[in-house]
């Protein structure tokens, strides 16, 4: 497979780029900036050129991480960019956040090949958005048709088993799965600004036995001489980054064996977006002991990876998930996502979420197999998203 070769040509061209080294930045986030269709899908800055390249020039993706950038673009006869899907060639099933490894292992053992697997998205992200890159207009549906046809062309030549377009927004959704791919859903937990004035103001609107549980956790969090900082844009430094790497490192060792992002990376998203970076840093003693990684997008504030290296009742709580609501409810944000799983959200004043990913199999037994399984998957997941939506702390009306 050669960079830039062409897979599909009729009016419009479909090209494979091995890198995003080799497709412009203006163009590709023009595409990424037009890729969302309305009010509550907007973008997101993990789509960006500069945050998928900072992935690949950093080395966490590419080499031997086991994802492989083919990123598949449509050109127009003179070879503008008119839409892109961030794609991956993968080896195996982590950093995806949506579980596929019991469906390997069956392929397998009954003697198929799972892996190679095509994977649009963006590595080591369960953050819901644009996966077919695609500006609003005219054209927007052939271009999105072609992307999905350049997608199942490069499954074919590469031998792929599959095609897993994941954490994806309602308009790439429909357009693949009206083109027979397999929908999954799962649940994450999302805190949504009402329209409140302050954290107090937000609290208003819970229970009283949730209100004063929260009070008390905050409390409690900084009980010991610690306090938060926020650092964002032109202020966050080399040192931040070095402080907030080993939290992370420490974290994320124990959490899943190896970390997926280096400290290089941290660096270029620091060089390349730093307004789109809130670093919120705790400090006890003159020294920083625990942060976490939050990317401000247009409407949203995406949280991302946390650290310590002291453990502290409720630290986590507070830097992770109060102060980031604090920071949405300052600058006028409408939605706090706070990663993946954790129904220990609820209890915050995070709210149950439907996200989506769409699956095309290759292989028609596994995937009517696949197909079976979705069916009873997705009801589980809609039931339990009900059971759950009962149980938020939000006050009745007779509970003051």
């Amino acid at each position: 497979m050669s960079n830039g070769e062409i897979l599909l040509s009729v009016k419009l061209q479909v090209k494979i780029a091995q890198g995003l080294k080799a497709v412009s930045a203006a163009a590709w986030d023009a595409c990424a900036g037009g890729a969302h269709s309305g009010d509550d899908e907007p973008r997101n800055p993990f789509v960006s050129h500069a945050f998928l390249s900072a992935l690949e020039e950093s080395g966490c993706v590419g080499a031997k991480s086991g994802w492989a950038p083919v990123h598949v673009l449509v050109e127009d006869e003179q070879e503008n960019l008119l839409g892109a899907a961030p794609c991956y060639v993968k080896s195996h099933s982590q950093g995806e956040y949506v579980f596929d490894h019991s469906w390997a292992d069956a392929y397998e053992r009954a003697g198929g090949r799972y892996y190679p697997k095509l994977q649009v998205s963006v590595p080591f992200t369960p953050v819901t958005g644009p996966r077919l890159l695609v500006p609003d207009g005219p054209e927007a549906a052939n271009v999105r048709a072609h992307l999905i046809a350049g997608l199942r062309a490069l499954r074919d030549q590469i031998g792929a088993s599959s095609i897993h377009a994941t954490f994806v927004q309602e308009a790439d959704l429909a357009a693949m799965t009206a083109e027979g791919f397999l929908r999954r859903d799962d649940q994450q937990f999302h805190w949504f600004n009402d329209g409140y004035k302050s954290f107090e103001d937000f609290l208003g609107a819970l229970a009283s036995r949730k209100r004063k549980a929260i009070r008390r956790e905050r409390r409690d969090a900084l009980a010991n001489g610690i306090a938060i900082e926020w650092v964002t844009g032109k202020d966050i430094t080399e040192a931040h980054w070095d402080a907030f790497f080993a939290f992370y490192m420490d974290t994320g060792s124990r959490k899943w064996g190896r970390p997926y992002l280096n400290r290089r990376f941290f660096s270029l998203i620091g060089e390349r977006m730093a307004e789109r970076v809130l670093l919120v840093m705790a400090k006890r003693d003159g020294r920083h002991i625990a942060g976490a990684i939050n990317f401000i997008g247009d409407k949203r504030l995406y949280g991302r990876n946390w650290g310590c290296i002291e453990d502290h009742p409720f630290l986590h709580f507070e830097v992770c998930y109060y102060q980031a609501i604090d920071f949405a409810i300052a600058h006028g944000l409408e939605r706090v996502e706070a990663g993946a799983q954790g129904e220990h959200k609820l209890t915050r004043g995070y709210r149950p979420v439907i996200t989506s990913s769409a699956h095309d199999i290759a292989d028609p037994g596994l995937r009517r197999a696949i197909e079976a399984y979705l069916e009873q998957e997705r009801r589980y997941v809609s039931e339990a998203a009900e059971e759950l939506s009962e149980a938020t702390p939000f006050r009745q009306e007779q509970d003051v």
